[in-house]
């Protein structure tokens, strides 16, 4: 004998219960089954709520109890035999009838009690069993039981207690002389001895069906619902979560302790006893394998799942009067108890100063007054502090049979949620180790979960989720290189970059899921309005784990926002050097908010674009090595400029060349002014542990001063167009003495400077091609022959390509 239990949502209409009708007559066609269902989807909840409307002399639950008359009925027509529906709607009218009379009941009254309330509220469950029996009769051979004569409760109406001895004599005394292959019996309902309706509390149907379960000794309990088994974590809010093929008694009940509603821990206790198989199936994809929970499995897995339960409120008790004095937890607990407030979490410190303690949001002011009123005596002599309440919290937990076998799983876990700034506000280790829980801020429970589910279940694959603005030259091709890499990534880096949000000056457009690459710019251009505080907000409040802000803009505004991002862990990575090169105290800042939240802050393109020369020296400086001397070309515009420049071309079209092919800023005057060079310099020397402001750099400039003093590029291109003789004198002097011209950063014995050098055929820089950049690193480990660093550091897809090694740094990291 199998016995089936189908609940709220694969019974909510008529086209589920064909479903549902077409799984019992295939599993009947081999074994005797039982079927206990639920009540039709939603209609236990419209009858709680029509009491207790009418109970507050609200006539709309009139509305209500139409409703779901109606829908009853409608689930007749559709599937009862026209020959049988003048005799089913008999009866279903008159237990409508009764139904109704109870609830003009609580009208008159104004009143509705627990009682009443059981009664009202295992209508559904009479109502669904009775027409699916009937429907059933179409094709199956089919009989009909009402719970109430069968499982005998105590007097408790609501979550009543189940007399298992007569409960146990009842089943099998009936289902020893019942010959139908299948028998449908409503869930969540019982009696008392003296015939009182009551009901089984939360989770009453899959109760009702283990206890037939194991009345009966039954091969097999079946829950079928709208999922396909118990899940590595709650898939509404872990995309990558995925059903646990086998789980253990014990496991499935801490799972379900601790969220997951697939099952409730009642149900599994009549089972567990007898060591029946819970199989738990999918209504609707039957043919999926399920979640198989028996005593034992073979899954050398350490964790099987991650669970969480929202709205809690953590209550301490602490005080220096608790130290060493007994029976303190038995006045907190009994305090608790006789208040009826269900605790869901305890711990308490090892020197016996504080004791916490986990409960429901709904109980927290009762429970804290209660104990308040119990330690007043102690709290008035200042023995102990009155209760502290902390609440939007949350619990997340590890759950597995294997943990204990497992070192390290702490470490894991509470490292992954630091590195995400998911604060720990509690910790929880039962003895056995099967569960490992933690308090945090409710705002983070989606984060911490998907961030645990990560590290435990995704085979390595970590996730990045990136929030870019600017898609310009440079961001354009970021966006492309990603998408091109996709696959790539996560085949051979184990990493999954998505990107998470998009904006440019005018627009925004976010998607949690990641935004499809292949069309950005469309969704871009229909997205909403933009700002900096906008984007930052929508960021903030999506609070993904792993975030990085990407910044492809030379915008001063957009940098003044790094540490906005950074205070809230998300990443930073950019190749605008304003804020790098920014006042000393604002660079110590960025450096010193990234440590303190973990967020990571990298500028690698800030100098020689995709060039590892940042990179290098921070590995130079973390060995132990000191940095001397720095010369370098790190204007790839400038040399650019001065590589195609000579007595036969004009200094404003080679300088037009190199915007057009993506070498300068948008404003080139940046790049001739020194300016982009000077802040190079300052960020190398920053980065080389000296303390400098950009005013300290010595800038020699070669630009005519009506040229520095422009406001916009037609003035400055028309400056430099009145200025050729000055530019044709600066190249034939350079000539003249065979040297070609280098705009060359320098920076020794802590002073910096940069300016236009001639530079002889036997210098290192002499033959220094097209955009190129070069560094040459004079250290204590190189003394005379310098570490150089040459190639490419100018171009939008270089560029891009260093930014795409920083966030790839991060990954990795």
């Amino acid at each position: 004998m199998k016995v089936l239990k189908f609940g709220g949502s694969s019974v909510a209409s008529s086209q589920t219960i064909q479903q549902v009708l077409q799984v019992v007559k295939q599993t009947a066609q081999k074994d005797k089954v039982l079927v206990v269902v639920s009540a039709f989807g939603k209609t236990t909840n419209k009858l709680i709520a029509a009491a207790e409307q009418a109970a507050r002399k609200d006539t709309n639950y009139t509305s209500l109890f139409n409703e779901v008359k109606q829908h009853h009925l409608q689930v007749i027509a559709d599937l009862i035999a026209t020959e049988r529906q003048d005799e089913v709607k008999t009866k279903v009218e008159k237990l409508f009838s009764k139904l109704e009379i109870l609830l003009q009941g609580c009208f008159l009254l104004e009143e509705i009690t627990p009682k009443t309330l059981a009664t009202i509220s295992g209508f559904g469950e009479l109502l669904s069993s009775y027409i699916i029996s009937e429907a059933a009769k179409n094709e199956i051979d089919a009989g009909y039981k009402d719970s109430r004569e069968l499982i005998i409760t105590s007097n408790s109406f609501e979550n009543a207690q189940v007399n298992f001895k007569l409960t146990e004599k009842n089943c099998q005394d009936f289902f020893k002389n019942n010959n139908n292959q299948v028998t449908l019996l409503p869930g969540f309902i019982a009696n008392t001895e003296n015939g009182q309706s009551t009901t089984l509390g939360r989770g009453g149907s899959d109760y009702s069906a283990a206890i037939y379960a194991a009345s009966l000794n039954a091969e097999e309990l079946q829950i079928w619902t709208d999922v396909s088994g118990m899940y590595t974590a709650n898939p509404s809010v872990v995309k990558q979560a995925f059903p646990i093929p086998h789980i253990s008694y014990q496991e499935a009940m801490e799972l379900s302790h601790f969220g997951a509603k697939v099952i409730y821990p009642p149900t599994i206790q009549p089972t567990l006893e007898k060591k029946i198989p819970i199989l738990i199936k999918n209504t609707f994809q039957p043919e999926q394998n399920g979640t198989l929970i028996t005593d034992k499995t073979n899954s050398k897995t350490s964790v099987k799942g991650i669970s969480h339960i929202e709205n809690i409120t953590l209550l301490t008790l602490e005080g220096s009067g608790m130290i060493g004095v007994s029976g303190v937890s038995k006045r907190v607990f009994e305090t608790l108890s006789v208040e009826n407030i269900n605790v869901v979490l305890i711990t308490q410190a090892s020197s016996e100063h504080s004791i916490c303690i986990g409960v429901f949001d709904k109980d927290a002011n009762k429970a804290a007054e209660s104990i308040n009123e119990t330690f007043a005596f102690e709290i008035e002599r200042h023995k102990v502090n009155p209760v502290i309440v902390e609440q939007n919290l949350a619990i997340i937990a590890l759950v597995g049979d294997n943990m204990k076998n497992h070192q390290g799983l702490s470490g894991r876990m509470f490292s992954s949620l630091g590195k995400n700034n998911v604060n720990v506000r509690a910790i929880a280790q039962g003895a056995s180790e099967k569960n490992i829980s933690a308090v945090i801020n409710s705002v983070d429970a989606k984060k911490a979960l998907n961030t645990l589910h990560e590290q435990f279940f995704e085979e390595n694959i970590k996730q990045l989720n990136l929030f870019v603005t600017g898609v310009g030259n440079v961001g354009e091709r970021f966006l492309a290189q990603i998408h091109k890499q996709a696959t790539y990534l996560k085949e051979y880096l184990k990493l999954n970059i998505r990107v998470v949000g998009i904006s440019n000056s005018r627009k925004m457009t976010f998607n949690e899921d990641g935004l499809d690459l292949t069309n950005w710019k469309e969704a871009l251009e229909n997205g909403e309005q933009t700002s900096l505080d906008a984007f930052f907000n929508k960021t903030k409040a999506l609070n993904l784990r792993n975030s990085v802000f990407v910044d492809n803009t030379a915008n001063k505004n957009v940098s003044e926002v790094y540490q906005n991002y950074l205070e809230q862990n998300i990443g930073v990575v950019t190749c605008n050097k304003i804020a790098c090169a920014s006042n000393l105290d604002n660079y110590k800042t960025l450096k010193r908010v990234s440590r303190k939240f973990n967020a990571p802050f990298l500028f690698e393109t800030n100098v020689g674009a995709g060039l590892p020369v940042i990179d290098t020296l921070k590995n130079l400086i973390a060995s132990g090595d000191r940095i001397h001397k720095i010369q370098a070309v790190l204007s790839g515009s400038l040399n650019f400029v001065f590589n195609n420049f000579n007595e036969n071309t004009t200094f404003h079209d080679v300088v037009a060349q190199a915007q057009k092919e993506g070498f300068t800023e948008p404003d080139p005057k940046i790049d001739l002014s020194g300016i982009d060079v000077a802040r190079k310099i300052l960020i190398l020397a920053r980065e080389s542990g000296y303390e400098l402001e950009l005013s300290d750099i010595d800038n020699n400039s070669f630009l005519p001063e009506k040229s520095l003093k422009t406001t916009n590029n037609d003035d400055f291109y028309a400056s430099l167009t009145a200025s050729e003789a000055h530019f044709q004198n600066i190249y034939k002097e350079a000539n003249d003495k065979d040297c070609r011209l280098k705009y060359v950063a320098t920076f020794e014995n802590g002073k910096a400077s940069v300016g236009l050098q001639h530079i002889p055929s036997d210098h290192p820089f002499y033959n220094l091609e097209g955009s190129d950049n070069i560094v040459l690193f004079f250290t204590e480990r190189y003394p005379v022959n310098p570490l150089l660093i040459k190639g490419a550091g100018a171009g939008a897809e270089v560029t891009a390509s260093g930014i795409f090694a920083d966030v790839i740094r991060i990954g990795k990291n």
